[in-house]
């Protein structure tokens, strides 16, 4: 469980950017929203390969 502990004085948005940037970081959120319906693992499938074209495009390859 994520926590991020509060010292006294310390303004509540502070805490809440803390908070916020602590589940970003864990992947909390993004794993939450995957499993938040059934992919058949034809449509992972798809989507997956679709993400390495995307990555390889982006990557230029280091051929000299």
């Amino acid at each position: 469980m994520t926590s991020v502990k509060v010292r006294i004085g310390e303004p509540i948005d502070k805490a809440l950017r803390a908070l916020k940037k602590k589940v970003d970081k864990e992947g909390i959120l993004k794993a939450a929203k995957a499993h938040r319906f059934y992919d058949k693992p034809s449509v992972r499938y798809r989507a997956k390969a679709k993400a390495a074209l995307k990555y390889k495009k982006v990557k230029p390859s280091a051929k000299y």
